[in-house]
């Protein structure tokens, strides 16, 4: 009874591990068959295999939500934003069946940089944090990060937090799906590549939020 109890408390006290997503193929993201739209293209890049979308018509759909159930979670994408392409962009967009989404976006600039737009929904409650100074160059491939502590939510560019903001985001339901390279009702859609997404259970501390070299 005692090496049970000893060997729940040890399988209890193990942080809990991400559902990892390498963006590196079209026909399999996550264990998942998405939907393709327009021609997303497989690339190599100094990250490893990564997917390519022309801010046409590229997209993948994925038929899951990473985030259902969750009080608290925190989003990390490895993604490069081109320059040239529209100036909102909805690159990652988590949505349940009831209508409750989370949304990793740009907005760029005409000389070819970008602001990282981060936004949380779910029934009346709503938060975008965007702050249009807070400038990135296009053409480098960067870290972005969405964290939810079930109170506080907040954005962060390579690990350096940007912008916090409070809201009521209770679990999203467990049907729903993810867009990658586009928004889910297919508009805003994005220029650059994407080359992985964490999904955690949990929000990471900052200091262990991962950032580009």
């Amino acid at each position: 009874m005692r090496t049970a109890l000893l060997t729940l408390g040890l399988a209890l006290a193990l942080p809990i591990s991400p559902a990892v997503w390498p963006v590196d193929s079209t026909s399999s993201i996550g264990g998942h068959a998405p939907r393709v739209l327009g021609a997303p293209r497989v690339i190599e890049g100094p990250h490893g295999t990564a997917v390519s979308f022309d801010g046409i018509d590229d997209g993948l759909i994925v038929p899951a939500n990473p985030l259902a159930g969750l009080d608290a979670f925190t989003i990390e994408v490895l993604f490069l934003p081109e320059a040239g392409g529209p100036s909102e962009q909805r690159f990652l967009h988590v949505e349940d069946q009831e209508g409750a989404r989370a949304l990793i976006e740009t907005r760029l600039t005409p000389d070819g940089k970008w602001a990282l737009d981060t936004f949380l929904m779910n029934g009346t409650n709503r938060l975008p944090l965007l702050d249009r100074t807070l400038l990135h160059p296009t053409g480098v491939w960067t870290w972005a990060a969405l964290r939810y502590d079930g109170r506080l939510m907040s954005s962060y560019v390579n690990g350096k937090k940007e912008l916090e903001g409070p809201i009521a985001f209770p679990p999203m339901r467990k049907v729903g799906r993810t867009s990658l390279g586009v928004r889910l009702n297919e508009v805003y859609w994005f220029k650059g590549a994407i080359r992985e997404v964490w999904f955690h259970r949990s929000a990471v501390a900052a200091e262990s939020l991962q950032h580009s070299p």
